[in-house]
């Protein structure tokens, strides 16, 4: 269950749900605020630093006057090459206060990524693995203490 916060009201939110993927896009929101700060003036690239975990490369995408769509990812070398996994698209709504991950690579190209990486049948679950994927990234990042220089 999600738990959402209306006024001073508590909902509880099915997962899966339309109304749970909304809390869930507002969660992401609110976890790239804590990262970024402000979110409408966010500089054309972007690269955090973190003592026990790789750097994560933020590159703008297209940014307007309610709607800013950023690159998020990892580069990663293999075998002397180097490779952007998982390679996430990332629109934020400042006006809803939203963030949505909107597209990530079709197959995950790094072996680490590739098991867990499981395509969806409709769009609404396509959309819930995407911004649960970008959801436990964020987490993750915040554990790991990423700051954006």
């Amino acid at each position: 269950m999600l738990i959402e916060t209306v006024g001073q009201r508590v909902r509880l939110v099915r997962p899966r749900s339309f109304a749970g993927l909304m809390t869930l896009y507002e969660g992401n929101h609110t976890r790239l605020r804590q990262l970024l700060g402000n979110l409408w003036r966010l500089p054309s690239r972007l690269v955090s630093t973190s003592s026990s975990d790789l750097s994560i490369h933020l590159t703008l995408d297209e940014h307007s006057r309610y709607t800013t769509s950023l690159r998020m990812t990892y580069w990663l070398d293999s075998n002397g090459l180097t490779s952007t996994d998982p390679d996430l698209l990332v629109r934020i709504y400042h006006d809803a206060r939203l963030a949505e991950a909107v597209s990530c690579c079709e197959q995950p190209r790094h072996i680490v990524f590739k098991g867990l990486w499981v395509p969806a049948a409709v769009e609404l679950e396509r959309r819930w693995l995407l911004n649960i994927l970008l959801s436990k990234w964020l987490e993750h990042c915040l554990d790991h203490r990423h700051v954006f220089a």
